[in-house]
Formats: structure tokens, C-alpha cells, sequence
């Protein structure tokens, strides 16, 4: 009689989901179970560094907590109301996120996604009813490799196979260019029906692709030139990821149109927003858009308590800080180690590594390595690793994963 081989537990969390889950995932085989500051923990007990922080939402650590205090509080005394009524908190909120980032006015939203396609809806409102662009006819530029979402609008823009292929028909308006070319955004400019070019000032998905100095300022530059909106999505950049509150700020830009997410919240609970002035906001009428979530009070308290954070515990500081020591160190691993590790980049604590394959291994392999070491980290477009962890890092924290990476790629092979 043949014993029947014993699951673990992180195992048959695997086939609950496998089983009856959808597929549109591949997530790195480690079920977790609970988190605090920068580490996390999964059902077995073992201890990780996450190197990930929830594609940057984690920006605050695992389970901060004064937001851990905002969602008890809020969530025993009013979580949701709709808009059909005013509640005690939206006002708050969109009078403190306007003052903090300096707009006129909020629109508040859930994820990123919906706040990327609330920003394309007024983009095209504007068009119309302010810059005069003839009904119908409004085109918005993006980038190639771009990430911004991936609703059939957005990913209309798309060029990346994985997200477009069998998802047709697509929505027309868009106008892709490639990303950090002046020139290509200075000849698309020509046409006149050109109402907004949504960029990432940072690529995130793309593997952390960063652009070259100046290039969002020349940019923001021509749209002004050209009656044309700027539109930022901060949502993976914003919030101290790149060693600024918001990417943009590093050369002085200050967008038509701001999107951010993620972070917002905390990670607590989808959080996304978009901040522009009157003369954009107002293009938009009661009934014409909305969210029976957006505005929620336990969105609102947790986002007020998120922004404070970030300000009082100098997050954005601590990123650009320690994202310089940690490109600086994987740097010497990479001269150690050049038939691996191929290149280096990143700002403030938004890094990758872009991987050679060998001997059949891949950047897969070397994260499944990662994660053995105890450090949690995801390839993205198949030979890059993104290094994200959570901005509350510790620069011994940072030297101690820095020794985990330099480990393991020594042993990859």
C-alpha cells in the first residue's frame, strides 16, 4: 500500500487557488499570511524581506500603524455612503490632498486603473467644451511600453502583446510614440486634434526604464506650446517612490492632470485619485462620470493618514537616500558578477536588474532563488527583476539585502 504523500500548507493554499481561481496570474510560489514593516511572513513561518511592497503600494511597511489605526476607527463609525448623499469625510480630504499637492480640485476614484480612465475622460471633455477640438476627433498620445492599466481603453494603447493579444476591438484616440523621444512627441504635436499625452515619468512595468534627464521637462514644455494636456500617471512613481513626492518634481514639473494610486492608501484598500485645476475639473457635470465607491469615508481617512506619513516620516527622502546606496551596491555585484547581471537602473527606491539568461536559467529562476534566501522580488518582461521595497526601509536593512542579492547571484549558475 502506497502512503499518500502529505501537502504543506502553502501548497494546498496553491491549488484553492489554482483550482478556483482565475489564471491571470503567475505569482511567485509563496502563500503569506501576515506582514510588518518590511518583512513579511508566509503560512509556514518563514521570515522575507519584501522587495516588492505590493507594486509600490506598500509604500508605509506592512501594517503602519497609524494606518492600521485611521481603518479601525473609520471603518466603526461609516465606510461607504455612495455619492448620492455628502459625508463628513470627502470634503476633508479633497480640501487637505488639494492643498497638499497644490490643485483646485480632486476627483477621487478606487484603483489605478479607473483613475487612468478618468483622467482620459476629462482629457477628452476638456477638448471639447475648452480647447475647441471638433466632436469625435480628440487624440491622446502615450508612450510605447508603456503600463498604465489594463481596461480595453488602456490597453488600446498598449504595445506590449501579452496585454492586447485577443482583447479586440479597441478604442480608437490614441496615438503611440516612443518613449524618450522629444522629436517623435515634437512631430505628433503637429496635429491639432492632439488633446493630451499621458507619459509615467518613470516606467515601472516596463522594467524600470528611466528617461533621460530633462526629457519631462521638455515635454511638459511642448504640450504648453500646444494647448495640450500633460498628463502624469504618478500612480506606481508618486508618493516618495522616486525619492520625490511626486517623480515630476525632480525637474519641476507640475502636470495638467496628476493621477496617482497605490500607495495612497497604504495599502490598506484601493485608493486612486486624479487632481487637476478648475478650468480642466469643471469640464465634467454631475451624471457624466463616477464611482459608488470613490469618496468612500474609510478611503478618505486612510488617504489623509497616508499623505501625513509620508510627510512626517520623510519617506521621499529616505527613498532618494537609500535608493542611491542601493543602486550603488548592486552596482559592484553587477562588476562582480557582468555574465549575470547586465545592468543597473532606478531612482530613489524604484531599482532593477536586467538579467542574462544562462545555462537555461532565467530571471524566474534567479527570483525563485531570491525567495529562497528570504527576499521576495517578481521578474517583468522576462529578464528584469524589480527592487521596490518598502519606503520605511532601514539603510542596514538595505546593506542586509544587498547581502542576500550579492549571495545569490553568485550561486546562480
Amino acid at each position: 500500500m502506497t502512503a499518500t504523500k502529505k501537502i504543506t500548507r502553502s501548497q494546498r493554499f496553491i491549488k484553492l487557488e489554482k483550482k478556483y481561481g482565475a489564471h491571470n496570474y503567475e505569482p511567485i510560489p509563496v502563500v503569506l499570511d501576515r506582514g510588518e514593516g518590511v518583512y513579511v511572513w508566509d503560512v509556514e513561518g518563514k521570515k522575507y524581506y519584501d522587495f516588492l511592497a505590493a507594486y509600490s503600494a506598500v509604500a508605509h511597511g506592512h501594517c503602519h500603524p497609524g494606518l492600521v489605526e485611521t481603518l479601525i476607527s473609520q471603518s466603526r463609525k461609516l465606510t461607504l455612503t455612495s455619492r448620492a448623499f455628502y459625508n463628513s469625510k470627502l470634503g476633508e480630504y479633497e480640501k487637505f490632498i488639494t492643498g497638499f499637492f497644490g490643485y483646485d480640485k480632486m476627483l477621487p476614484a478606487n484603483t489605478g486603473a479607473e483613475g487612468v480612465e478618468s483622467a482620459l475622460k476629462l482629457c477628452r471633455k476638456w477638448a471639447y467644451e475648452v480647447k475647441g477640438v471638433p466632436k469625435n476627433q480628440a487624440k491622446i498620445i502615450t508612450c510605447e511600453n508603456n503600463f498604465h492599466g489594463r481596461t480595453i481603453s488602456i490597453i488600446s494603447s498598449s504595445t506590449d502583446p501579452v496585454a492586447k493579444n485577443n482583447f479586440g476591438p479597441f478604442t480608437p484616440g490614441f496615438v503611440v510614440i516612443p518613449y524618450n523621444d522629444i522629436n517623435a512627441l515634437k512631430e505628433v504635436l503637429k496635429d491639432k486634434t492632439i488633446s493630451g499625452f499621458l507619459v509615467e515619468p518613470v516606467q515601472a512595468e516596463a522594467g524600470v526604464i528611466v528617461p533621460d534627464s530633462g526629457y519631462l521637462a521638455a515635454c511638459y514644455d511642448l504640450c504648453k506650446k500646444n494647448n495640450v494636456l500633460f498628463i502624469a500617471d504618478e500612480i506606481q512613481t508618486g508618493l516618495g517612490r522616486c525619492g520625490y513626492i511626486l517623480a515630476c518634481d525632480e525637474e519641476e514639473v507640475r502636470p495638467d492632470i496628476l493621477i496617482l494610486g497605490k500607495a495612497l492608501a497604504g495599502g490598506m484598500m484601493p485608493v486612486s485619485a486624479v487632481l487637476a485645476d478648475d478650468e480642466i475639473m469643471m469640464a465634467l457635470k454631475p451624471g457624466q462620470h463616477g464611482s459608488t465607491y470613490g469618496g468612500n469615508p474609510l478611503a478618505c481617512a486612510l488617504a489623509m493618514t497616508a499623505l501625513q506619513i509620508i510627510r512626517d516620516e520623510k519617506l521621499p527622502e529616505n527613498s532618494y537616500r537609500l535608493g542611491n546606496i542601493l543602486r550603488i551596491e548592486i552596482e559592484k555585484i553587477r562588476k562582480e558578477y557582468p555574465e549575470t547581471i547586465l545592468s543597473v537602473r532606478g531612482k530613489g527606491l524604484l531599482n532593477a536588474i536586467v538579467i542574462r539568461n544562462q545555462a537555461g536559467k532565467t530571471a524566474w529562476d534567479l527570483c525563485m532563488d531570491f525567495k529562497n534566501n528570504g527576499l521576495l522580488a517578481k521578474p517583468t518582461h522576462g529578464d528584469k527583476i524589480r527592487f521596490a521595497p518598502p519606503l520605511v526601509i532601514t539603510e542596514e536593512q538595505i546593506i542586509e539585502c544587498v547581502e542576500i542579492i550579492r549571495k545569490t547571484v553568485r550561486n546562480f549558475n
